[in-house]
């Protein structure tokens, strides 16, 4: 790893979903509760007096589809179903805390990049500048589609569509309102200066727009920009645009697609350094090693093998099931529309059979293997990892009580304790927070911030 990273602080966020995940089958699991605002409003709370960076919520409208309707054993175990609307709770989130990143997902195949923009901006404000977006095209992709109507898009179209909806957003961020736009100059009777308030045009592959967004820029005027994916087309968006990028794979995978990002962000004419690299890690940590392997085994045995099956075809729209199970995926398998990255990373000389990939989905899902032991064991592991890979920190998993209290709890500590996190952070928007940069807005050389009218006028006729 380079020296540059070694001298950042790690970012710590924590991964979750508004529905039922994990070892819910454990009597101490507390997963089921996530219905319950109490459930959420204690979590995030026990977050910000830990320290971490921010809560990450992922969101689709997918369910596990098998031939032509949900599998019975998807319903039963509770794969990937049921979930609610994360950006609903955001808001009562926000109101109990003050320093605590929220980030969410909106998929740019089902909202149109005004909706999006709308909430967002709404979100900027409520949470004084602590929102993060997460870009996806969306997940359970053959699900969604049969939902909504729709014929399902092609995997490489969704991330055009993906990058021309980034683009028109960031235009309305960005392009509609002059900073000092808003005056509310009661004694003048002037809302809003005219000549600092204007639609926007845009006219792409996928979205037509004219006209303006009405919420007025909140602290980042942009949310902070995260992205899932890591297809070459999501490691392409992520370089063009993301800010921070999530990624589960094992240490050679993620060191390729960690370097290739960056290699990508800085053909764009972005900083490399500027997008934070973050893996999903699953913490198995107890008080001693025999414990945390006690615990680990428990969790495993939650899952089935029709479990991770289910699973599998949620993220990839392939049975499992009805593969030969001593053979490979085949050659046909990787072309599915549904999703790339959890089969292709399965693909090549040395690939494993179906019966090993279900035995992975049922061990780890979409994740690398666990970091597993006491605090200081796991630790040691995830700087390793950190060492291999060049990446910038981790999206924590939930612990066996769907919460994060063994990560708060044993690991916080430890990293505090070596120096690998950063402490006692004031308020601050979420951009300043994870970037560092000193500024709740876009970097001038992000492709968004081109459309703020103080920055294009700035720059020379050379560079405009």
């Amino acid at each position: 790893m380079g020296s540059e990273g070694m001298k950042q602080p790690w970012k710590i966020g924590m991964f979750q979903c508004a529905g039922l995940m994990g070892a819910w089958k454990l009597p101490e699991n507390t997963a089921t509760d996530f219905l319950d605002l109490n459930h959420w409003l204690t979590m995030a709370r026990r977050c910000e007096d830990a320290g971490v960076d921010f809560l990450f919520f992922a969101d689709d409208y997918g369910y596990p589809v098998v031939g032509d309707g949900i599998p019975a054993t998807a319903l039963r175990g509770g794969v990937q179903f049921p979930k609610a609307d994360p950006t609903m709770i955001l808001p009562a989130l926000a109101a109990v805390t003050e320093r605590l990143g929220l980030v969410t997902t909106l998929s740019t195949t089902v909202e149109k990049p005004p909706m999006v923009a709308r909430k967002m901006a709404t979100l900027d404000h409520i949470t004084n500048g602590r929102i993060g977006w997460n870009i996806v095209t969306g997940a359970g992709q053959n699900a969604s589609a049969r939902l909504f109507g729709l014929p399902m898009t092609e995997h490489d179209l969704r991330y055009e569509i993906a990058a021309d909806h980034v683009d028109l957003s960031l235009k309305l961020w960005e392009g509609c309102w002059d900073e000092g736009g808003l005056v509310i100059d009661r004694e003048a009777g002037i809302f809003a200066d005219p000549d600092k308030v204007r639609e926007i045009e845009h006219h792409g592959p996928h979205f037509d727009a004219k006209g303006l967004l009405p919420v007025p820029p909140g602290p980042q005027r942009t949310p902070m920009l995260f992205q899932a994916g890591a297809s070459v087309p999501g490691r392409d968006l992520a370089a063009k645009y993301a800010e921070a990028v999530f990624l589960a794979a094992e240490v050679p995978a993620l060191t390729a697609q960690i370097a290739d990002i960056r290699r990508r962000a800085e053909e764009y004419g972005r900083d490399p350094r500027s997008i934070k690299c973050l893996i999903a890690g699953t913490f198995v940590v107890a008080e001693t090693e025999a414990d945390a392997h006690a615990l680990r085994a428990r969790q495993t045995g939650t899952r089935s093998l029709e479990d991770a099956a289910a699973s599998y075809a949620f993220f990839t729209g392939l049975d499992l099931s009805v593969m030969d199970p001593d053979k490979p995926l085949d050659v046909e398998a990787a072309l599915t529309q549904t999703g790339r990255t959890n089969v292709e990373r399965f693909l090549g000389p040395d690939a494993p059979t179906v019966r090993e990939i279900l035995e992975e989905f049922q061990r780890n899902s979409v994740m690398g293997a666990p970091f597993i032991g006491d605090a200081g064991q796991v630790v040691d592991q995830a700087q390793a990892v950190i060492e291999a890979t060049d990446a910038d920190g981790f999206l924590v998993q939930p612990d066996h009580t769907g919460t994060f209290d063994s990560f708060i709890d044993l690991v916080m500590p430890e990293l505090r304790a070596r120096g690998l996190v950063a402490t006692d952070l004031p308020a601050m928007t979420l951009r300043e927070r994870l970037l560092g940069t000193g500024t709740p807005h876009l970097a001038p050389e992000h492709p968004g911030a081109a459309y703020r009218r103080d920055v294009a006028s700035a720059k020379s006729p050379a560079t405009a």
